[in-house]
């Protein structure tokens, strides 16, 4: 099935272009113009029951009238013929359709019932669906340019290795013409639009066999498909081939994912961020990044855990220096050559002071000098990257401190940044396969993504679940679902507010409001803490039903009195169902401050004890009970284990959210205890048990 997706998609026999138009001014009329121009050797039909000719070639007036069933159908129609149009292809066997109009899932809720009405005919009749809103795509190996963006009226096409697929149809132009100018070259640009069928990772899935093809950039605004952009992944890790992206979303401004604590905190950056690393997919925050980041990416092994070393070798301190900056904005720190490699350097011809750069100043405009300070550097084997950082000698004598460069590009571990404009030297750079760069932003932004890729990891596909409406359980109801994954809840209780019985639990307690409910007892009077007496625990219960009902609308016959414990630190750990990319869990430092700082770290689940201990380290609240500045050390191995505990809910279809706030954490080798909890679960549909 790839290889006749692949071959209908890319390297179609026959197309056919519905609604193409007459008119030069019209953007239907662009794909003819556009598949004459690029030599496409295919049959190529226009379709427009109005023209006897387009560009003085016979036009048919219908599908049913041409002399064979394309390979591929690029319907131009308008909206509203739209899916009738998907529907005729099917009938007539036509394997894929382009779909160029928009006005479905985006235009509301009637453009949303169109594109359902779209999927169910094209899943109906078997057709494959590139769209809607799709602009179209291009295999410039075989000039099938099938695409009305304007942008692809350029001439001679740069030919290469890189896939292109964006949800944007206009940034395939923009990349197309943006990526010509710094070197890069393509072999397909695929603009996916609105996904209702075929999705970025399937399209990708369909290459990532093709030899020609070395490496992927995408362009992601939206997360649908995770599946298969995970499988996708997988699979192009499994060949070598890099995958780069760049995805919209990182403002605040970006819908959060639920009024829970744990969807307040996992915004829908932080889940795209995390979903993309586990899949091994390198992420780039600039534009420029994107475009040249590739090359470093194909030339740098996946790392899996030891902190990265970069070396800066210069002939400019203030070029070197923003370089170093944009770096240390990115969380890479540069680290300076040892003492020995020191004295090495300047046995060499190539002397620098101590510090985080080798600045070799003027004396590094000779070619002698410059070489030997890569030499040595790389010699040293203390670098897992050594950027060369050139000033103005690069723009008119790229001989004396490019050239260097360039003779030692097939060591790998070597990527260089120009400060001038120097498309001579960028152009010797990219010819040998060094990774260079024009900006010390997009330096930086390649160099994070490459060192921060980690292998992508397999992730057992969830159970079905949800999407749909969740209900809450109350306290107890949820320590009971979270004590079969085995996690400690501090001693408890549920008793009736008329009738208190505390046998059992150690004094002082808290008395808690127990209705499924409230979702912050605490807020409306639904917590008592600190209550010593058996006689105070009936008070507080009956100062808490009042609460409840005054002040939060809930009536209760119950409360939940739970011994108080004593420990280090408080920390958050929640799991989720996200409705694009699946079940994911989060670690974040507890307490009411939880929210303004926004201190947590996010994975897919469910996730082993390694990955949680990673996650634990990169919450900065957690330093405390790590032992910080003397701190007595929390058991973060307990923790460790609870997070891997709760991820395991992953294998459960019932459970949409989970949420530990706060669990406890007492010194080491002492363990850990939730001290209030909530499970959400999916709602069964109605007459299921």
């Amino acid at each position: 099935m790839t290889a006749d997706l692949a071959a209908a998609l890319f390297t179609p026999r026959s197309v056919a272009l519905v609604g193409a138009s007459a008119d030069p001014a019209k953007a239907s009329s662009r794909p003819l113009r556009f598949l004459r121009r690029s030599g496409f050797a295919g049959a190529v039909y226009p379709v427009n029951r109005r023209a006897g000719t387009i560009d003085g070639e016979p036009a048919f007036p219908s599908l049913d009238a041409l002399p064979e069933v394309p390979d591929h159908a690029f319907l131009m129609t308008p909206t509203a013929a739209t899916v009738e149009a998907v529907g005729q292809c099917g009938r007539l066997g036509v394997p894929v359709v382009t779909v160029l109009s928009g006005g479905f899932a985006e235009a509301g809720p009637e453009g949303a019932a169109r594109q359902r009405e779209l999927a169910a005919v094209a899943a109906e009749s078997g057709i494959r669906v590139l769209g809607p809103s799709s602009l179209g795509l291009v295999n410039t190996r075989t000039g099938l340019t099938l695409t009305a963006n304007a942008a692809f009226a350029e001439p001679d096409l740069p030919r290469g290795g890189i896939f292109v697929a964006s949800h944007s149809g206009s940034l395939i132009g923009a990349l197309l013409s943006r990526g010509a100018a710094c070197g890069a070259a393509f072999s397909h640009l695929v603009s996916v639009g609105g996904e209702v069928d075929l999705g970025i990772g399937e399209i990708c899935g369909a290459a990532v066999a093709d030899p020609d093809v070395t490496g992927f950039l995408l362009f992601l605004e939206n997360l649908r498909h995770a599946d298969r952009l995970r499988a996708f992944a997988r699979e192009a890790a499994a060949h070598g081939k890099p995958v780069l992206a760049y995805k919209l979303g990182r403002s605040r401004t970006a819908a959060e994912l639920a009024v829970s604590h744990t969807g307040s905190l996992a915004g829908e950056d932080d889940v795209a961020a995390a979903f993309l690393a586990d899949c091994g997919i390198a992420r780039a925050h600039t534009l420029d990044g994107l475009l040249e980041g590739l090359p470093l990416l194909a030339r740098t092994p996946v790392r899996t855990g030891t902190t990265p070393r970069v070396g800066v070798v210069t002939t400019t301190g203030g070029g070197a220096a923003m370089v170093v900056d944009q770096l240390g904005v990115l969380g890479v720190e540069v680290a300076g050559p040892s003492p020995a490699t020191l004295v090495r350097l300047a046995e060499a011809g190539a002397p620098a002071a101590p510090g985080a750069i080798v600045d070799l100043t003027l004396a590094g405009t000779r070619y002698a000098v410059m070489a030997a300070a890569l030499d040595v550097l790389h010699a040293s084997g203390e670098f897992d990257l050594v950027v060369a950082v050139v000033g103005s000698s690069a723009r008119f004598e790229p001989e004396v401190a490019v050239r260097p460069i360039v003779d030692r590009a097939d060591r790998g571990g070597l990527a260089a940044f120009l400060v001038p404009h120097a498309p001579e030297a960028l152009a010797m750079l990219a010819d040998a396969g060094v990774p260079a760069f024009r900006t010390p932003e997009s330096c930086a932004d390649a160099i994070a993504a490459a060192l921060g890729r980690r292998p992508p990891r397999a992730v057992p596909p969830p159970p079905p679940a949800g999407p749909g409406p969740t209900r809450p359980l109350d306290e107890a109801a949820s320590y009971a679902v979270l004590a079969e994954l085995g996690v400690v809840a501090a001693p408890h209780r549920v008793v009736p507010v008329d009738d208190v019985e505390t046998t059992g639990l150690e004094f002082p307690v808290a008395v808690k409001a127990l209705s499924s409910a409230l979702g912050h007892k605490s807020d409306v009077g639904g917590v008592v803490l600190g209550v010593e007496t058996p006689a105070g625990v009936g008070e507080a219960a009956r100062e808490i039903q009042a609460a409840v009902a005054g002040r939060g609308g809930v009536e209760i016959s119950d409360v939940l009195v739970q011994s108080m414990a004593d420990g280090l630190g408080e920390v958050l750990v929640g799991y989720r169902v996200d409705a694009g990319v699946g079940p994911l869990v989060l670690v974040a430092a507890g307490g009411v401050l939880t929210e303004v700082y926004a201190d947590r770290s996010l994975r897919p689940a469910p996730v082993d004890l390694d990955t949680v201990r990673r996650m634990l380290a990169e919450v900065k609240g957690l330093a405390a009970l790590r032992g910080h500045r003397g701190a007595q050390p929390g058991d973060l191995d307990a923790l460790a284990r609870l997070v891997v505990a709760v991820s395991e809910l992953a294998g459960r279809a019932d459970v949409a959210e989970a949420e530990i706030n706060p669990v406890l954490v007492r010194p080491a080798g002492e363990g850990v205890v939730a001290l209030d909890a909530v499970v959400r679960l999916f709602e069964r549909p109605a007459g299921e048990p």
